[in-house]
């Protein structure tokens, strides 16, 4: 009886532990910042990603070559073009991340200059238990539509509790 008392208790704590982990964390995967110039015009196309999901040399490139984002002219006007570059190198995984963004950074070498979060070591550690064909689905279409199962990704939250997989 006194033994499993003990195995009872120790369960109830194991799920007591782990639910204030899930609540700590929900919603605060990475710090919370917003930019508005940087909202409205990411969000005009794609998800607006959290500035923690890629290193700051990675922000500079890719908000470099706005003429030629992923085949598409994203060009912005210079003022608006630095305001979003300052926010987002500001906050990148390698300066303001938090701690999602220290283990975006795992894996990634000084010299390396990701242009895609689907192609950083973390991601594909992350969603290697993800058939290739799940990312196909229509309501997916692609592994860079985040929100697709991450209900709170806009708003920097990533977690595996909350994951849903659309059919």
């Amino acid at each position: 009886m006194r033994t499993a008392l003990m195995i009872a208790a120790a369960i109830l704590s194991t799920a007591a532990w782990a639910e204030r982990e899930h609540e700590r964390d929900r919603g605060r995967d990475m710090p919370a910042t917003t930019n508005a110039k940087w909202k409205a015009e990411c969000s005009s196309c794609h998800m607006a990603y959290p500035p923690a999901l890629l290193p700051e040399r990675s922000w500079r490139k890719l908000m470099g070559g706005l003429d030629r984002h992923f085949g598409e002219n994203a060009g912005l006007d210079a003022a608006t073009a630095a305001e979003i570059t300052s926010f987002l190198a500001a906050n990148a995984a390698d300066r303001n991340g938090g701690r999602r963004g220290a283990k975006m950074m795992t894996g990634i070498g000084s010299p390396d200059v990701p242009l895609r979060i689907t192609e950083t070591p973390y991601f594909r550690r992350k969603h290697r238990e993800v058939n290739p064909a799940v990312f196909k689905r229509a309501a997916i279409a692609s592994p860079a539509n985040c929100a697709a199962c991450h209900a709170g990704a806009e708003s920097g939250s990533f977690s595996e509790h909350d994951v849903r997989i659309p059919r």
